[in-house]
């Protein structure tokens, strides 16, 4: 029934796109609120049976010709990790639902992320205390999962807004410290064509390296756009026509500059992670997105609700 409550509180012209990274077989100790198979299937099929489920293709269409119904959710996946196509899309395909995939290009075929290298790294850690010096240094001991949980939290946010190569650094010093580190975290060429050509999925561009593109001059920002989608383009052989912004908070990581500039590329509009629906008045190029992360799924509708109604923290 709260469901439900929440759902009908929805009808209004307005658009809900929800973004996840990962969809887990098994809950990781370094990543506990990260959904799992059992709670993803959950959602996707409460989402089925209380919304109309559109690709985010056809909602941002519906918004630029003021058909939104506001009982409609879209799904998207960010970066392009492995378990997209073997644990998330089995499941989206059993509901139906339509889902749309940022991938960065740059980590296909055993890249990996400089975060994931970071968690990855501290999971294997012995137990003890460490410090890694440079522009940003971080110290920290490690006993139990707690304290690798909050140790690579904290190094991920004291690195994130650093100068690539500065960044780079500090995180080859620390996986340093490990014999080897895993890498097939992200989806291979052929797993992303397999996904790419399952009906219902849409690919999306998320640049070549994932950097905060306000951090970088506009040049290497153009490039990372750019090339990016030629990427994945090449790759797939079809036109990409939607775009992720890295991290995606408006000003911190990209700012209007870069709106213009993934509309020069050809993109056709582009999602970041600020709060918020999507309308008839959303500037295209910068589309709001959300999710709760409430594992009660009850709870996890009437924030959405609440986000529709930009109601959260009230």
């Amino acid at each position: 029934m709260i469901r439900r409550l929440a759902a009908l509180a929805m009808r209004r012209p307005r658009h809900q796109t929800l973004i996840f990274h990962r969809v887990r077989n098994q809950p990781d100790p370094m990543s506990p609120s990260e959904p799992t198979t059992n709670w993803f299937r959950g959602l996707v099929q409460m989402l089925a049976n209380d919304f109309e489920l559109l690709s985010l293709s056809t909602a941002v269409q519906r918004a630029v010709e003021g058909r939104l119904s506001g009982r409609s959710v879209s799904i998207t996946f960010d970066d392009g990790y492995a378990d997209n196509q073997t644990v998330a899309l089995p499941i989206l395909a059993e509901f139906n639902a339509p889902a749309t995939f940022f991938v960065a290009s740059g980590f296909l075929d055993g890249g990996r992320m400089w975060n994931d290298t970071i968690i990855e790294t501290i999971r294997r850690l012995p137990e003890g205390r460490y410090s890694i010096d440079g522009p940003t240094p971080v110290a920290f001991e490690l006993s139990d999962w707690e304290s690798r949980r909050t140790a690579a939290a904290s190094t991920i946010i004291a690195w994130k807004h650093l100068p690539l190569a500065d960044r780079q650094a500090c995180v080859d010093q620390l996986a340093a410290k490990v014999a080897e580190l895993p890498s097939d975290l992200m989806m291979s060429s052929n797993q992303l064509r397999a996904l790419a050509n399952t009906p219902g999925v849409t690919i999306g561009g998320h640049t070549r390296s994932h950097p905060i593109l306000a951090k970088l001059d506009a040049a290497q920002a153009r490039s990372e756009i750019e090339n990016g989608k030629r990427d994945l383009e090449d790759l797939l052989q079809q036109e990409l026509t939607l775009f992720a912004y890295p991290n995606g908070k408006q000003v911190v990581d990209f700012r209007l500059e870069h709106a213009e500039l993934v509309r020069q590329a050809g993109f056709q509009a582009a999602v970041a992670t600020d709060w918020g629906t999507l309308d008839a008045n959303t500037d295209r190029f910068r589309i709001p997105r959300f999710t709760p992360w409430h594992r009660n799924l009850s709870r996890f509708s009437i924030d959405l609700a609440r986000c529709h109604y930009g109601l959260l923290g009230v």
